[in-house]
């Protein structure tokens, strides 16, 4: 479902506290995911009744001018009794239950959280480059054996032809990758394209 890296040195001891399973223990509830798209993407603390118009706004599928005060309700007190606590726990939030603000703790900040999101009929990227791979061995072998149609080509030319395939992927990788991390656009990578 995600990786996470860990980008700076003096933070690389706080991220590599978290094991794995607090990593996907975090991340196997949506509204977490909600709530960490939104601190990552907050520039100051966030008040939980804020937080809970987002996360409200994102698994109803409106705008969070929207949300309605009933609707957000149930959300700002899981919020507060379940998701809030846990991520404290976790140390990638720090609640402030008097100001009742949220705000990401350095661990949060440096955790860069990556959803592959699937739709429909498409493929993860880890199946995609092996069905390039096999794809680059058998035009390799075609030209060095010399199969009709391949024989024209040399290796220089299969060998950049090659390169070239797995450098424009790697580069839609990188691109789809950025839009698939938690705060890096305006929704969480799970809701976009999904329509309103």
């Amino acid at each position: 479902m995600g990786s996470t890296t860990a980008p700076t040195a003096e933070s690389r001891s706080e991220v590599d506290d978290l094991s794995e399973d607090d990593v996907f223990e975090m991340l196997s509830n949506r509204r977490r995911r909600f709530v960490i798209h939104a601190l990552k993407r907050a520039e100051e603390p966030v008040d939980v009744s804020e937080l809970s118009t987002h996360v409200t706004a994102w698994e109803r599928g409106v705008d969070p001018d929207a949300v309605k005060y009933e609707d957000r309700r149930n959300v700002y007190s899981t919020l507060q009794r379940i998701h809030l606590p846990k991520l404290e726990e976790k140390n990638v939030v720090r609640v402030d239950e008097e100001a009742n603000l949220v705000e990401p703790t350095p661990t949060l900040d440096d955790l860069d959280v990556y959803i592959e999101v699937l739709r429909g009929r498409e493929i993860p990227w880890s199946l995609y480059y092996f069905g390039l791979a096999v794809l680059a061995g058998l035009v390799l072998v075609a030209v060095a054996v010399g199969v009709p149609g391949f024989a024209a080509l040399d290796g220089t030319t299969a060998a950049v032809f090659v390169v070239t395939a797995f450098t424009v992927s790697a580069l839609l990788h990188y691109h789809y990758g950025e839009r698939a991390r938690l705060g890096n656009l305006e929704e969480p990578p799970e809701l976009r394209g999904r329509e309103k």
